[in-house]
């Protein structure tokens, strides 16, 4: 039978689906190698204060980045704040705003100025010239992203800051298990910092790491998580609690070992929407560079209105309708929220491309947790959406202006 635009929720249909779709819904990996890491913890009654699990996640991850240093961390925003404190990041520091807002967050706590940067035309992390013809006698680093997994221009990056004598913080939370011409992300600038929260592909339920080959930093980091005890009841150090625990630190042991099988699960996702995506008007699928490692972590839409005859919000109203919980990422740029919007100080430069792909971006729901079957019914939504474009706005303006 032919569809009608009226079955879509959103002109009065049921939903596709029963259950709410969501971008990030946590992968669980081994749960009986879990339960029995927290059994063996619990026996030994230490959970907390650098312990024995936690010890060996920073070892395997060490192991698998080919880096020195990990210092786990209780979450990621907390990594960058003690990252930022460690690299005696003052004055000013180039952010992207395309990026969660923990990002220029983890400026702000530290008592820094966050000052936004545009990203690159044909991709989502910072554009090496614009960074630099941003940097003034106050910049003191560069925090750079790696977007959706994708890495940033590093070589570039790393151009610019050694030129101008600035510290280099890469923002990985997204990049866990990828490349970069052969090396896994981790390796780069001074420091890279890692997110472990239950929506990454890999979760220790909530956490992260600072990585880095730097000893002297290594040792700082170490001592700021710890409210900068060195020894048992001596402080040489400002420092704060940023411990991860054990059970977290399970939660990572359990990971690692189902990791394959997220990227596997994640790959096979992002290849499918590839097929029933492809050939649809005005919509245009993130690619990945698959001679690299990637995560697959996120199924990135983005829609020109231009062309598909239906703008990116139009579209993630209807996708909740159906209950599917598409996401803005990120939408709408960090200098556009509080309390960035409210200084203008952090926004002296163009964000023309920020803002574009701020309008434009759409992650899809991926994951363990998401079906080929679901994943199918999502991109005939979106294809039936754009098809059916000019009629439907129509409609939908008629009951609601857009």
């Amino acid at each position: 039978m032919k569809r009608s635009i009226y079955d879509l929720a959103i002109l009065g249909g049921e939903p596709a689906f029963r259950e709410k779709l969501h971008v990030g819904r946590p992968n669980v990996g081994n749960r009986e190698r879990f339960l029995q890491l927290i059994s063996e913890a619990l026996d030994r009654r230490w959970l907390s204060n650098d312990g024995p699990l936690v010890k060996q996640l920073e070892s395997r991850i060490a192991e698998m980045l080919g880096v020195k240093h990990v210092i786990a961390v209780s979450n990621g925003t907390l990594g960058l704040q003690l990252a930022i404190w460690a690299l005696r990041l003052r004055g000013e520091v180039i952010v992207p705003s395309f990026t969660f807002v923990a990002t220029a967050h983890a400026v702000a706590w530290q008592g820094a100025l966050p000052v936004f940067v545009d990203i690159r035309r044909d991709g989502y992390d910072l554009d090496p010239e614009q960074v630099e013809k941003a940097i003034t006698p106050k910049t003191t680093g560069i925090i750079a992203v790696h977007v959706y997994g994708r890495p940033c221009d590093v070589e570039g990056l790393n151009r610019v800051a050694k030129k101008h004598g600035l510290r280099l913080l890469f923002d990985a939370a997204h990049a866990f298990g990828c490349s970069y011409k052969g090396m896994m992300i981790g390796r780069f600038g001074d420091a890279e910092v890692l997110s472990f929260h239950a929506t990454k592909f890999f979760n220790t339920f909530e956490g992260g790491a600072v990585v880095t080959d730097d000893d002297n930093l290594a040792e700082a980091l170490r001592l700021a998580r710890n409210f900068g005890f060195a020894g048992y009841d001596k402080v040489v150090a400002l420092g704060i609690n940023g411990k991860m625990n054990e059970a977290a630190a399970a939660m990572g042991l359990a990971n690692l070992e189902s990791l394959d099988d997220f990227v596997s699960k994640n790959r096979s996702n992002y290849h499918l929407y590839r097929e029933y995506l492809a050939g649809i008007p005005g919509l245009r699928l993130m690619e990945y560079n698959e001679e690299e490692r990637c995560n697959y972590q996120y199924v990135i839409l983005e829609i020109d209105p231009e062309v598909a005859g239906i703008s990116r919000d139009v579209m993630h109203r209807i996708l909740w309708a159906e209950n599917v919980l598409a996401r803005r990422y990120f939408y709408p740029g960090c200098h556009k929220l509080e309390p960035y919007q409210s200084w203008p100080e952090t926004t002296r430069y163009p964000l023309c491309n920020t803002e574009r792909a701020a309008e434009r971006v759409l992650a899809l729901p991926t994951g363990t947790d998401v079906t080929l079957e679901q994943i199918r019914t999502i991109c005939d939504i979106i294809r039936f959406a754009v098809m059916n474009a000019k009629d439907l706005v129509r409609k939908l303006t008629a009951v609601e202006p857009l």
